[in-house]
């Protein structure tokens, strides 16, 4: 699966809440200063040559949709994250984080109950 660019993957982010949205639709919720209709446009199309999204034609405009589901870009990127930077490692990347972010002990039992509950 290919790499987002920054841009590209804050419209997605917009498209997987949207599930099904214009280009317009989509402008509305991007923060201010909004971008021009062109520029979003672009990287719809852009998105569309990736494989991230299609559109479906109505009337005289289209609907874009995703085609990669939000969990399976984010389990993408995870692991390019634990493997570029912490050699596959996922206890070195969350030693880390637990350093930077001086995570207590109590927030960590929490966050390793809640990966247990998932995996159940």
């Amino acid at each position: 699966m290919k790499q987002l660019t920054k841009a590209e993957e804050e419209v997605m982010q917009f498209l997987w809440k949207l599930e099904k949205a214009n280009v317009a639709s989509i402008i509305d919720e991007l923060p201010e200063p909004k971008p021009a209709y062109n520029t979003v446009s672009t990287i719809i199309r852009i998105l569309e040559d990736k494989g991230f999204v299609s559109h479906e034609k109505v009337g005289k405009g289209h609907l874009y949709f995703p085609l990669v589901r939000k969990e399976e870009y984010s389990n993408q990127s995870i692991s390019k994250l634990v493997d570029g930077y912490f050699q596959g490692s996922f206890k070195s990347m969350v030693s880390f984080f637990m350093k930077k972010n001086d995570i207590s002990l109590s927030e960590l039992e929490e966050i390793m109950k809640t990966i247990k509950e998932d995996t159940e």
